[in-house]
């Protein structure tokens, strides 16, 4: 880990290579069009913006996008894209820092927060998922929405005693997902062989429940609205992979 913590250069130069299908160019629109919606004519605050995957297409749709980011390294893929210098980034850990935004209006000057692709996971303490909700709110105007995108942890898959999830196997590419449950941490490995050398990189994630992010909505003022198994707004059920989740700052 450097200073920009697991995201620095050797993770952000590929980045916006990835092939997973939360990159295909049809479920980047459903996302972006789904955001300016319950953006609802006002500024949306991505936390955890990155190299602009959201954030650009959000804009497109004539959204006001602000962002928060630890790592200086995605940051500056995004400003290097066209439009990305446009969009106003402040450099912190998104589950504390302040956008440094004031429309002189009551409350926050956002009417969406979003967090989307498994990125409340980078938060590896629950205090620090409790205090991004706290920040989330605080950033939100009454009436405004706070989003969050997360997959559903994947325990089922776990046969007694096992703590390992594979999840790419391939001559020259092994990722699999550690667990511990005691303590809802999880890291996600990444093995790759090129030129008879191998390379390891493991990122820590702590997964959270649907349940768990009520509470902690609720601890921070919100109120739930929507809860949905994809961008299509397909119900969520027992079965459902992942969920998109939105809780209302009361008016």
């Amino acid at each position: 880990m450097d200073h920009d913590g697991y995201f620095g250069e050797s993770v952000a130069g590929a980045y916006d290579d990835s092939t997973g299908p939360e990159f295909h160019p049809a479920v980047v629109a459903a996302t972006a069009d789904v955001l300016a919606e319950l953006a609802g004519g006002g500024r949306a605050l991505e936390l955890g913006i990155g190299t602009g995957r959201i954030a650009l297409p959000l804009v497109e749709r004539g959204v006001e996008v602000h962002g928060i980011d630890m790592s200086r390294a995605m940051v500056d893929r995004l400003r290097a894209k066209p439009g990305g210098a446009a969009i106003p980034v402040t450099i912190g850990d998104f589950a504390t820092t302040r956008a440094g935004v004031d429309d002189g209006g009551p409350g926050g000057a956002f009417g969406l927060v979003y967090l989307v692709f498994n990125t409340i996971m980078n938060l590896t303490t629950q205090q620090a998922q409790v205090e991004c909700f706290r920040n989330a709110a605080a950033h939100l105007r009454p009436g405004g929405r706070f989003l969050i995108e997360v997959m559903v942890p994947d325990l089922r898959r776990l046969p007694p005693g096992q703590t390992a999830v594979p999840f790419t196997v391939t001559p020259t590419h092994w990722a699999f997902d550690t667990y511990e449950v005691a303590t809802q941490s999880m890291a996600s490995n990444y093995v790759t062989l090129e030129n008879g050398r191998g390379t390891f990189h493991s990122v820590p994630f702590r997964y959270v429940w649907p349940a768990e992010l009520d509470l902690m909505a609720q601890l921070a003022g919100l109120v739930p609205e929507h809860r949905w198994a994809s961008w299509a707004r397909v119900p969520f059920t027992d079965d459902s992979p992942k969920h998109i989740s939105t809780w209302l700052k009361p008016r």
